[in-house]
């Protein structure tokens, strides 16, 4: 995928979910993965050009994994003129040594969530961009329903009160091939999870149960994602025609 695509696929998202107002400060959570360096690549490429002025930062959680070597993505962060924070944290091991977690992650999720938050209201950010793609938002409705009978996913846009904070997804739109062949043509300085039940999750049986869907019934997928977002999902923003 070129960036232009990536950065149409991203405008339109922000435009039709109102997602970025004038003088926002929006940090970027960087995993270290393919999809959170794909989505600093989105908003760095829309704040050349998008109508109303933002700010960038990006702000990594540690967990405390040895080896998790993060300089890569400095360097990145230095090339791109965006400051990039680093939040140590002991999370790794109160998981794994301490609690000797054997399903970690929703507690994990919880405690990264946290810590980020914490460190994005220090940093004097109003916003925070997930880089969930289109294939999280289906994944993610399809264990809401097997798991808690219900019709449900990641809104596009979503104020959270108590942190007055508003979570927004910018790469919504964007296919995680399109991100796979993005991270490969960009040559993306992907720094690789360390954690070991990394690839043995709910999500990961989602993931397959997608693919084999699509493969049996072509174009499965898309009719699922169009259902996501016509379905009228409590939470959901009003979804504004784009108009170029």
């Amino acid at each position: 995928m070129q960036l232009q695509r990536l950065l149409s696929y991203t405008r339109k998202a922000v435009d039709e979910y109102q997602m970025i107002e004038e003088g926002d400060h929006i940090a970027v959570g960087i995993s270290g993965g393919k999809d959170s360096l794909t989505l600093l690549y989105a908003l760095h490429g829309l704040k050349r050009f998008y109508p109303k002025h933002f700010d960038l930062s990006a702000i990594t959680i540690d967990l405390g994994y040895e080896g998790f070597n993060l300089s890569p993505i400095q360097e990145l962060c230095k090339e791109m003129e965006v400051p990039y924070t680093i939040v140590k944290s002991d999370i790794y091991n109160i998981l794994f040594n301490i609690r000797k977690e054997s399903n970690p992650c929703s507690l994990c999720a919880k405690m990264r969530k946290g810590a980020l938050n914490e460190a994005i209201k220090a940093l004097g950010c109003n916003k925070v961009a997930y880089a969930h793609h289109k294939d999280d938002i289906i994944e993610t409705m399809l264990l809401s329903l097997i798991f808690e009978g219900r019709f449900h996913s990641f809104s596009p846009r979503t104020y959270l009160d108590r942190m007055d904070l508003t979570v927004i997804r910018p790469i919504m739109f964007v296919d995680e091939m399109d991100v796979i062949g993005f991270q490969h043509k960009y040559n993306l300085p992907v720094v690789k999870s360390k954690c070991p039940v990394d690839g043995y999750t709910k999500r990961q049986y989602a993931k397959e149960l997608v693919r084999q869907l699509n493969t049996e019934h072509p174009g499965a997928k898309e009719r699922m994602f169009h259902a996501i977002l016509s379905g009228e999902i409590p939470g959901w923003p009003e979804r504004v025609p784009h108009i170029r």
